[in-house]
């Protein structure tokens, strides 16, 4: 149901009310933005105009909770003053909004245009069905939001100030809510959020603002731990050198498995001796369709074979592969190497790097989907970061191994529910995971 605030709104611009308002903005936002260096007023230019009027929405509503030193609050002054101008609707949502709290919620079962389930992080409890249309269509299942809901009659709401969280910004944020309400040794209640509105909307704009003004690229290692560094070395064919000659030379390595006979996928065992994948890196792994990870590629052309590798100490495993067996066939190889920020860097502005796979839409959806189930099969035995870097079939058999997996399989489908409509990654469906771990129970 929608409610028109434009009355309240304007009152608040009211000469009693006006300085209130203006502290309850800087309370909330002044902090993020001094230590970015930015003023509250440039925000729009910053973030854009859409998260600003989110921003402006969640601090105008906590304001409508706030009573002034004599006791006085805008909305107890509003409706009597101007109460007789709005509809009972109206009223009894600004009443709702005036005695609410913000909080962290967990968004599932989502009805499109209808409604869908909020489930309190911090007060925890059952998750409550919340009647929305317009956030349907942005919500993805297991999003994590700060909003206010409130009850009218019958019908559970959420307010227009919703601010959307990833999982490691909600954990800071439960955490600091956590360390408040154990400082002031009380249980983290409906009365401890009535002071902590500052802390989500605080740490969200601190977030959005290091994130724009100091865009991060994701920190990649390949699956023995190594930098990503895509590294190629070329080695020129010598004078007289036969392909044909070329290729009985690598056949003599098994690990080399020819797909044509200019073309060959270096296939073998990640090395995981003596060396952990760093937990806070994201780890990219290339299977074929058989479950063999591949290591690098040969690729053979007029003048050069070409060996290519992810990584600068792949590349090396790879060249003391297979020179031993090209000996006289080919010249010292020129090394190149280009780190992830420096691809980049040399993508061209405006163009498309995308390539036609030749497949349907439906064929090539059906191949990524087949390629990620091998995957996460195999991941089911590999550490994981996010479980304490311990194999998921062994977080599975604690109570406090479960609770993480939970936590990680949200992760992963609320990832794979993320990607656009138009991405073969799109639809995935990773249920069968928390039956093959024993915790289907636990999917809430």
């Amino acid at each position: 149901m929608a409610h028109s605030l434009s009355g309240l709104m304007k009152w608040c611009q009211r000469e009693e009310w006006r300085d209130a308002f203006n502290e309850t903005t800087a309370l909330h936002l002044g902090a993020p933005c001094a230590k970015a260096g930015v003023a509250i007023e440039n925000l729009p230019d910053l973030i854009g105009d859409d998260r600003t009027g989110v921003l402006w929405g969640c601090v105008f509503e906590d304001f409508l909770t706030r009573e002034l030193e004599d006791g006085s609050n805008v909305v107890d002054d509003y409706l009597k003053r101007r109460g007789w101008n709005e509809s009972v609707p109206n009223k009894r949502y600004m009443m709702a909004l005036r005695s609410s709290v913000i909080s962290l919620y967990e968004v599932s079962d989502i009805v499109r245009d209808e409604s869908f389930l909020a489930r309190d992080l911090v007060r925890d409890g059952e998750p409550v069905r919340v009647n929305e249309k317009s956030g349907t269509y942005s919500l993805k299942q297991w999003d994590r939001i700060a909003a206010r809901i409130v009850q009218i009659g019958s019908r559970i709401e959420m307010s227009g100030g919703a601010l959307p969280f990833d999982y490691d910004l909600s954990e800071t944020v439960l955490d600091a809510i956590r360390h408040a309400g154990k400082k002031a040794r009380v249980a983290l209640d409906t009365e401890t959020l009535r002071t902590t509105a500052f802390m989500f909307i605080g740490l969200w704009l601190d977030d959005v603002l290091d994130r724009t003004l100091h865009p991060k690229l994701p920190d990649l290692c390949n699956s023995d731990g190594d930098e990503i560094v895509w590294t190629t070395a070329s080695y020129p064919l010598k004078r007289g050198t036969d392909a044909k000659a070329v290729r009985l030379a690598l056949a003599a390595i098994p690990s080399l498995r020819p797909e044509s006979e200019t073309f060959w996928n270096w296939i073998g065992v990640e090395r995981r001796i003596g060396k952990k994948r760093p937990a806070e890196k994201q780890t990219i792994i290339t299977t074929l369709d058989d479950g063999s990870v591949v290591l690098g590629t040969l690729e053979m052309n007029d003048r050069a074979l070409i060996l290519e590798a992810n990584s600068r100490e792949r590349a090396e495993r790879g060249r003391t592969l297979i020179e031993p067996v090209l000996a006289g066939l080919v010249g010292q190889p020129t090394i190149e190497s280009k780190t992830v920020a420096e691809m980049m860097a040399s993508r061209p502005v405006g163009k498309s790097e995308e390539l036609s796979s030749g497949l349907s839409p439906d064929e090539e959806r059906a191949i990524i989907h087949a390629n990620m189930d091998r995957h996460y099969v195999n991941l089911l035995d590999e550490p994981v970061p996010m479980l304490g870097n311990i194999t998921p079939r062994r977080a599975a058999k604690t109570a406090k191994g479960r609770q993480k997996l939970v936590d990680w399989l949200k992760a992963l489908e609320n990832g794979a529910a993320r990607e656009g409509s138009g991405s073969a990654m799109a639809g995935y469906d990773l249920r069968w995971m928390w039956d093959e771990l024993g915790i289907g129970k636990l999917r809430r």
